[in-house]
């Protein structure tokens, strides 16, 4: 589970906040970049999944820092784990027992105990985001009905959120490619929402789940595309 910052002129935006265990870490991270908390203006979540959601509440809580999301993932950030899902969850460990050890990190993290966040700032869509980086927010649904990824033009780099990830936890299986069903609530408008992706001509991809890619965001979404159809 990725999380990032993007630093302004000394202002920092968090995008999406991992799980609980990130927010141990969260301190050192700025102090490595040579920022503090109180740098830290907002945070922005492509999503409200339990695993993007991790410390959003903590840091809106105890930092006093503004969290924004789409307005379809309200609810959702205040019921992390009441999201819609295609496939049931449970048989994914026994069809790819490799996600074993992946889903029991994600649980000693504290992916099992995600406490859901009130307040969320809505925000809108294909537009600048009036946070540091100005990053521009890309409408994505699929894998959840107000996913949204996020676009820096000048620095050529799309968060594609888990619109787009090169590593899922669900299947272990790497490469581009959409998550699994057991945690997208549509597939098909998934794989619709990589057009969306391709507008943005990105050099860089920074997915939600899994390394960077840095082959430019079409040539990812073209290869999601080949994995989807399979």
């Amino acid at each position: 589970m990725n999380c990032y910052l993007i630093e302004d002129q000394g202002q920092v935006t968090i995008v999406d906040t991992g799980l609980p265990a990130s927010w141990r870490i969260l301190p050192d991270v700025l102090a490595a970049i040579g920022s503090s908390r109180s740098a830290v203006q907002a945070v922005v979540i492509t999503h409200a999944h339990f695993d993007h959601l991790g410390f959003a509440r903590a840091i809106h809580q105890d930092w006093g820092v503004p969290v924004h999301g789409h307005p379809d993932e309200a609810y959702l950030a205040v019921h992390p784990y009441r999201y819609a899902h295609e496939s049931p969850r449970l048989r994914y460990p026994f069809r790819y027992p490799g996600s074993v050890p992946v889903l029991a990190r994600m649980a000693a993290a504290g992916a099992l105990r995600v406490r859901g966040l009130q307040g969320l700032q809505a925000m809108g869509i294909d537009a600048a985001l009036d946070v540091p980086g100005r990053p521009q927010v890309v409408f994505s649904p699929g894998h959840t009905f107000g996913h949204c990824a996020l676009h820096l033009p000048e620095r050529g780099v799309l968060f594609s959120g888990d619109a787009l990830v090169t590593f899922d936890p669900y299947t272990t299986e790497r490469g581009p490619r959409v998550v699994a069903a057991a945690a997208t609530a549509d597939t098909a408008e998934a794989l619709r929402s990589l057009t969306r992706l391709d507008d943005t001509d990105a050099a860089t991809v920074l997915p939600g789940h899994g390394e960077p890619w840095r082959d430019g965001v079409r040539a990812a979404t073209a290869l999601a595309r080949e994995a989807g159809a399979r």
